[in-house]
């Protein structure tokens, strides 16, 4: 099997991943997934298409991720784990579509406008 490479995105956070055969081994960013990712809650949520596939413990998954929060970089590894899934085996996107795990979430900062405190929020109006 030839190395995979896809790539999941989330708010700003962009997460590149290499997949190939192995024995389960999830480097992130040249570290160990349980140092880089310390919360139960984030390791869970990369682990989750693997689990959902039963594919735990057969793939070598190295990931290069920069940009945004930590929880906004889980669910992009998350996402590319999951396009490499459904590249590997077609049955795979039957398992992960219903979980939403293959949809990009559109959800984005919105942008702070001129003339006010932030995105929504206004300066304190006084009328006289």
């Amino acid at each position: 099997m030839e190395i995979i490479h896809k790539i999941g995105r989330r708010k700003t956070a962009v997460a590149r991943i290499y997949l190939s055969e192995g024995t389960g081994n999830i480097t992130v960013n040249k570290r160990e997934l349980n140092n880089y990712f310390t919360t139960g809650t984030l390791q869970y949520k990369v682990n989750q298409p693997l689990a959902l596939t039963d594919n735990v413990g057969k793939f070598d998954i190295k990931v290069n991720v920069f940009g945004g929060g930590v929880t906004g970089q889980a669910e992009a590894i998350r996402l590319a784990i999951s396009r490499a899934l459904c590249e590997l085996d077609a049955e795979n996107r039957s398992i992960l579509k219903p979980e939403g795990l293959l949809t990009r979430d559109p959800r984005m900062v919105e942008r702070k406008k001129f003339g006010q405190k932030k995105a929504r929020k206004k300066f304190q109006f006084s009328k006289r």
